[in-house]
């Protein structure tokens, strides 16, 4: 007995695999575009890194991948604020002398 004998699926042209239609238009949908997260900054009383805080609301507008230069920008300049602290001349202590 061959194989067409045995209940062997006839050779039927198949259909070509779609995506599924979403909405009313045929094709994949679109990705969403950037949303901001809605995150609220609490200012930290210095100026210099509260800006650089805000710089981050600029990723709310790019797209994933516009996010790295946002981040390290803000890094760097967090780095440069903290570094700029070590750099300060610490008053000598106060003697009394008499």
């Amino acid at each position: 007995m061959t194989d067409d004998e045995a209940g062997a699926a006839p050779d039927v042209p198949q259909e070509p695999v779609t995506e599924p239609v979403t909405g009313a238009g045929a094709g994949p949908a679109e990705p969403a575009g950037p949303a901001p997260l809605g995150l609220v900054r609490t200012p930290t009383g210095h100026p210099g890194v509260d800006a650089h805080l805000e710089r981050l609301a600029d990723a709310d507008h790019l797209a994933a991948d516009g996010h790295v230069e946002v981040y390290e920008d803000v890094h760097r300049g967090l780095r440069e604020a903290l570094t700029a602290l070590d750099a300060q001349p610490v008053p000598a202590p106060y003697e009394n002398r008499s």
